[in-house]
């Protein structure tokens, strides 16, 4: 199992809209081999690591 790219309590963006959002939840999807991500803004919908990226 890989490390979580992005931690709880993180500002993220996300890549299609480049819109600011925060990460509430982590989870790691074992037969996908990636995580998921719940964001504060669209809490019914889960982000893949590749969907979002590190705010700078």
């Amino acid at each position: 199992m890989s490390q979580s790219i992005f931690t709880n309590g993180e500002v993220v963006a996300i890549r299609e809209s480049n819109e600011l959002v925060t990460v509430l939840k982590s989870h790691y999807v074992k037969n996908m081999k990636r995580y998921s991500y719940t964001v504060d803004k669209y809490p019914g919908t889960f982000f893949f690591e590749e969907e979002l990226m590190k705010h700078e």
